[in-house]
């Protein structure tokens, strides 16, 4: 018998001997190496551990780092042999701040089956390469200055050197890494969930593990040959324009903003001009601080607002009010939370970017993406001038090649994504006979902010269920709207 099948059923036997046990203590008789802990946001037991794993895998001597592992036990005495493995975006999130989600806003995902939870190297609890790369000074201003400041990326650089070889956090290496959790933990075959980055890192997991995938469920498809950011501006284009469209057929909306696409025209034609020079008051204080704020750096600010779906429909307010002067609609989106720890390690978003995206960018194609558009060339000069400062790192022959798999795929894509519009899931699609691809009309990167959000996880449990997108009920789908434009700050 297989160790998960026997596990399942000892466990199965020592509840009904004992009448039941808490979900914790029935996977932890089943998963030995990790032990009792609480986590942020959870306020049950759950369980952590950490397998140390060869920083050189290739070399297999070395330093060695420590991967970061928390499972959300099933609730069932008996649950499925093939659990859910969360992978996170970014690159340079940690997968282990979703347990709270799992936890308590998504219980439908561990009812019968666990929530595996890995912090990818470079991550959370995995030799974090962490740097906070938006400002040195402490004010909420460092956030409107450029993305990548030369000085602060060599110093982030310098910094992390030590204690991390900076060219062996790429997405094959830490997808070989997730499958000896896997191992480590006695499971066979896995589900993935990935988000944005996530989702290359599960279609890399596929192409290097095949016979360990059950099922993926793709959201925000990012395929390997994306070349982040080269089609930030043109998809952020796409989506702005479509937003604009959207606010025209609503009554209340055009009725407001009757010309907002002229106006951010307008407007981006006088910052490039004269950069705008205003007062802002952060929450909780009673002093303002002044502020510079360049077409480049409003023109991004503008092109992260398009993620969200609530957040967007808040777009034609925060344009019309800076038309008119008043650009504190903005910044008060802009500069939210600032003060923070950064919740993306920067450190390993570059060491994952810059050898599978930024460096595979033809200056001319950029070039030719880029003019004309709201957005510009400020992203890819940014991220191309960092790359420069980065240590370069080796990708296996074929990296960016599409991925061909027999394994069940449910794709989910936002058609207001400004990042990873539908057309990027549907070429992926082309290479996998069992996959499919929902579009939600008015999604954004992630389906976060709309009515009906539980019709999501039906269609997902469901297909997690069955191991097949074929006869989904997708009826549900239209009840997913978003929240009304905002009239108001």
């Amino acid at each position: 018998m297989p160790r998960a099948a026997l596990l399942a059923a000892l466990v199965a036997a020592a509840a009904c001997a004992r009448g039941g046990l808490p979900p914790v203590e029935r996977a932890s008789a089943r998963r030995l190496p990790l032990r009792l802990c609480r986590v942020r946001d959870v306020t049950e037991d759950l369980l952590c551990g950490s397998l140390e794993v060869f920083e050189n895998r290739e070399r297999r001597s070395g330093r060695k780092i420590s991967l970061n592992v928390v499972v959300i036990p099933a609730q069932i005495p008996a649950p499925r042999p093939d659990p859910t493995f969360h992978l996170e975006g970014g690159p340079g999130i940690a997968a282990t701040m979703a347990a709270g989600v799992y936890v308590n806003l998504l219980p439908g995902y561990r009812r019968d089956r666990d929530v595996v939870l890995v912090d990818q190297r470079g991550t959370g609890g995995s030799n974090p390469l962490t740097c906070d790369l938006s400002s040195d000074t402490p004010n909420p201003g460092g956030r409107l200055d450029e993305m990548y400041p030369p000085a602060a990326v060599a110093a982030c650089r310098e910094r992390l050197g030590p204690s991390a070889d900076l060219t062996l956090y790429t997405t094959p290496i830490a997808m070989d890494d997730l499958d000896d959790v896997r191992a480590w933990l006695g499971y066979d075959r896995i589900n993935l969930v990935g988000l944005s980055y996530g989702t290359r890192a599960a279609l890399v997991y596929m192409r290097r593990h095949p016979d360990h995938v059950r099922s993926a469920v793709l959201m925000g498809v990012a395929p390997t040959n994306l070349k982040m950011p080269l089609h930030h501006a043109s998809d952020a284009q796409r989506a702005m324009d479509l937003l604009f469209d959207d606010c025209a057929a609503d009554l209340e909306c055009h009725a407001a903003f009757p010309k907002v696409k002229e106006e951010l025209v307008d407007l981006l034609d006088r910052l490039d001009r004269e950069a705008a020079r205003v007062r802002y008051t952060p929450p909780g204080s009673d002093r303002s601080i002044g502020l510079v704020i360049r077409r480049e750096i409003f023109a991004e600010k503008l092109r992260v607002m398009l993620y969200e779906a609530g957040v967007a429909r808040r777009l034609p307010l925060v344009i019309h009010r800076a038309f008119e002067g008043d650009f504190n609609p903005l910044l008060a989106v802009a500069l939210g939370g600032a003060g923070g720890p950064p919740a993306l390690a920067e450190g390993m978003y570059l060491s994952v970017t810059c050898p599978e995206d930024t460096r595979l960018i033809d200056a001319d194609e950029a070039k030719r993406l880029t003019e004309g558009t709201y957005f510009g060339d400020y992203r890819v000069a940014q991220q191309t001038r960092a790359c420069s400062l980065w240590p370069e790192a080796e990708l296996p022959v074929g990296y960016a090649a599409p991925l061909v798999s027999d394994a069940p795929v449910l794709m989910i894509s936002g058609y207001l994504d400004p990042v990873t519009p539908p057309a990027w899931a549907e070429e992926v699609l082309h290479h996998l006979p069992h996959g499919r691809n929902l579009v939600l009309r008015h999604g954004g990167h992630l389906p976060t902010d709309m009515s009906g959000g539980r019709c999501m996880d039906r269609m997902i449990l469901s297909f997690l269920d069955r191991g097949s997108s074929e006869d989904l009920d997708t009826s549900c789908m239209k009840e997913m709207i978003p929240p009304p434009f905002a009239l108001q700050p």
